[in-house]
Formats: C-alpha cells, structure tokens, sequence
C-alpha cells in the first residue's frame, strides 16, 4: 500500500475542516457562466495533458455539465466517481474532500447523517465547488483518475490559476 493509499484510508493528506473552509473562501470568482466554465476545464485540461495526468474532467454550473474531458488512461467509472462527488457538493456547498474530513474529524458516518447511500455519494478528493462572491455556489469542478489528494490539489491549482488570470489572487 503506498502513502497516498494510507492518506486515503484515514488521514486524508494532513487536510484539516479548518485549513479547507479557508481554502474554499480563498477560491471565490467575481462571476461565472459558462465563459468561466470552459475556461477553467481548458486550465485543467491544459495542466493534467502537459503532466501526463490520468485524469477525467468535468466543469458544471448546477447539474449542467459545460465542459468534460477524459484523458487516456480514464473510462467510465471515472464519470460515475466524479457524478458522486458532485452530490456532494451540491448537497453541502463544501468540497467532497473537505466532507471526508469533516467525518473523521468528528467520527461520524456520514452517510447515515445525510440519509444518502455511498453507491451515489463519494466523500473523496476532487469535487471542489465553485462559488461567487455574494452569491454562493455557482457550480463544480470536478477531477476523477488520481489518488483523492491528487486530485483536490489539482482542483485547488486549477482554481487558484484562473483567479490569477482574472487578477484576484496575487
């Protein structure tokens, strides 16, 4: 079992509900539609093709998905993974990484909190909501193919890159 495995099954990277809640307050858009979506899944596309990431993306606004992208090395389960870790965003307005933690912060079967089945929920790395600032959640990005920390932190990079294109984040 590697390292990012152990991560996975208990410690998920040293993310804390505290370090993720600033994370996600850092990673707010002045504005998006549809413009913003294809240009953070073309970011991420750009990123995972010229690391040769094994890597499925997908950008949303609500359930609408704008912008999809399976890379070699990604198939069909990977679409269900990242259809999983959408619920969870959209059911909680926080990242499905940042969900996981929060579970095991507080020892809780998550699930069971939120009456939903595992089968059509994923608390894992690599669903990170897209919110605007004064209005909230706007829509998902999602990364499916990695280890989940991999994923988020693609996620966050991707996010954190738009910004800086926009000029909002230095």
């Amino acid at each position: 079992m590697s390292e990012i495995d152990d991560k996975i099954n208990g410690t998920t990277g040293g993310f804390t509900s505290a370090g993720l809640k600033t994370e996600e307050e850092l990673l707010v858009l002045p504005a998006f539609g549809v413009a913003a979506a294809l240009e953070i899944g073309q970011i991420a596309f750009d990123l995972a093709t010229s690391r040769g990431l094994k890597a499925a993306i997908e950008v949303r606004i609500g359930e609408w998905i704008v912008f999809h992208a399976s890379l070699p090395g990604t198939d069909t389960e990977n679409d269900w993974w990242m259809g999983r870790k959408a619920r969870v965003v959209l059911l909680t307005g926080r990242s499905s990484i940042h969900e996981r933690v929060l579970a095991e912060e507080t020892n809780i079967d998550w699930f069971a909190k939120h009456g939903v089945i595992e089968e059509q929920y994923a608390i894992h790395g690599g669903g990170l909501p897209i919110n605007v600032k004064g209005k909230g959640l706007a829509g998902i990005l999602l990364i499916s193919g990695m280890p989940q920390i991999q994923d988020h932190l693609l996620g966050v990079e991707v996010l954190t890159e738009y910004l800086a294109r926009k000029g909002e984040v230095a």
